[in-house]
């Protein structure tokens, strides 16, 4: 159970508790019960609008599938994809970058995007010592795909945080049927958060982690961000200091490590270097949160540029129309730190307690979650 603490003094804590639960605050769902969003709680995070799914496939065309790996207490991991349109990845590129916070992680296919600017692959997260496993089901699916029959080289993607802590890691349990299988489940709309494909054993600031997905809308232009959330820190919600009086019990020296992968798409026309720009940006709404960013943390963000005018056709020697510059990205980046941070918010709030091999992680505590927010605005 979370541990309530506050500098205020224990009576008025008393007093505002009760007061609480006397404004009929909704009942704590239970594990088999899906959990709200934060929006879903009257909490905003930011001034932009978002799209109507509020998740990375309000850029159109995206899709995200994933495929959840439990087994009792011993395994709870998985894979998540996300794919930028629906034709062979391969043959239709799409500008991309990468820009890494700290780089103590497993990334697969980073080289490649930094030299060229492209990504012919699906994305895929993990757990860590699954990366070359879904490396290996993500370069089957794709040299399967209608006009990839004489293809001799390709750049699959991966990126992992370590979910060790609830999992066991060294069972390698994620295969290329897994791959497959998330694949094959990938969507547009609204898809499943939390405790689902590669954020089924993660761990965020002490509460159970996830996937989590936000959206914002600027001018004719969305950007979608989705976050494989396993990092350390002190949470904070929209300048509200949660960790001063929601605390789970079960900290550990582990917990304030971790890594956060962020995966951004939009369909503003941008190149590779303003791809970079934004992607750098999006850590902006990770500090938000109250991450520690610690040397022991792998946190990159990849973004990728869905714009027609923009992907690169095989055989073609040149890209297409116009792109943003200038001060026509600062709307951009406004909208991926907004959505970075809600993303990130959101994977805690979509998460459920989780009962390891080593250890039970809460899932942060949704009433007293709603009740400090509402009664900080």
């Amino acid at each position: 159970m979370p541990v309530l603490r506050s500098p205020l003094p224990r009576a008025r804590w008393s007093l505002l508790l009760a007061m609480a639960a006397c404004a009929a605050a909704p009942p704590e769902p239970t594990d088999d019960e899906p959990r709200p969003r934060l929006r879903h709680l009257g909490v905003t995070i930011g001034s932009l609008p978002t799209g109507p799914h509020n998740a990375i496939t309000d850029v159109a065309g995206v899709r995200v599938g994933h495929a959840t790996v439990v087994a009792g207490r011993d395994l709870h991991t998985g894979v998540t994809v996300v794919l930028p349109h629906a034709d062979n990845p391969f043959l239709h590129k799409v500008p991309a970058a990468v820009h890494v916070a700290n780089g103590f992680g497993k990334f697969a296919g980073g080289t490649q995007i930094d030299e060229l600017g492209e990504l012919e692959s699906p994305v895929a997260l993990t757990a860590t010592l699954n990366v070359p496993r879904v490396a290996d089901g993500l370069l089957d699916w794709l040299l399967a795909q209608p006009g990839n029959e004489g293809v001799r080289s390709a750049n699959v993607v991966v990126g992992e945080t370590n979910d060790g802590g609830l999992s066991d890691i060294r069972r390698r349990a994620v295969t290329a049927g897994h791959v497959t299988q998330a694949l094959a489940n990938a969507t547009t709309g609204p898809f499943a958060m939390g405790c689902v494909g590669a954020g089924a054993g993660t761990i965020c600031m002490g509460w159970k982690g996830g996937i989590g997905s936000a959206s914002r809308r600027t001018g004719e232009h969305t950007v979608g961000v989705l976050v494989q959330t396993n990092f350390g820190g002190r949470l904070m919600v929209g300048g509200v200091p949660v960790h001063a009086h929601l605390r789970p019990e079960d900290v550990t020296e582990a917990d304030r490590d971790g890594s956060c992968w962020i995966v951004i798409a939009t369909d503003a026309p941008l190149d590779q270097r303003a791809l970079q720009r934004l992607a750098a940006r999006a850590f902006a709404g990770m500090a938000r949160t109250g991450a520690s960013f610690a040397h022991g943390s792998g946190d990159y963000a990849l973004a990728f540029c869905t714009a027609p005018s923009q992907r690169i056709t095989a055989g073609s020697t040149t890209t297409g129309g116009p792109v943003l510059r200038g001060d026509a990205l600062t709307p951009l980046f406004v909208a991926v730190a907004e959505a970075t941070e809600e993303a990130i918010v959101d994977s805690l709030c979509q998460a459920v307690t989780t009962r390891g091999r080593e250890r039970t992680v809460p899932a942060l505590p949704i009433a007293p979650l709603q009740d400090l927010l509402l009664r900080s605005k």
